[in-house]
């Protein structure tokens, strides 16, 4: 406990409630689990956009010798992706 606790077990915690109220580690756990669903949603976005694009790519190098997407292309796709990503998946 943050307020009433001794120094000793304050140094010693991994977590400190600052307002010596059991309902704070409810919201920072209901937090905390929101942050990291956030997280996993954002890696496997992320690897499905980019792993489609490199099958895309080698699919197109090894049956029709040519370049289906260019690299400026590839880095435009990313870049937009990210972004709007980030943003969805931040709010």
């Amino acid at each position: 406990m943050g307020i009433s606790g001794t120094e000793v077990a304050r140094e010693a915690a991994a977590i400190i409630l600052l307002d010596d109220n059991f309902n704070s580690i409810v919201k920072a756990v209901m937090w905390g689990r929101n942050i990291y669903d956030s997280i996993s949603k954002f890696i496997q976005f992320q690897l499905t956009v980019n792993i489609v694009a490199v099958v895309i790519t080698l699919m197109g190098a090894a049956l029709l010798k040519q370049q289906i997407l260019a690299p400026i292309q590839m880095l435009w796709i990313n870049l937009i992706m990210d972004t709007l990503a980030s943003l969805a998946l931040a709010t």
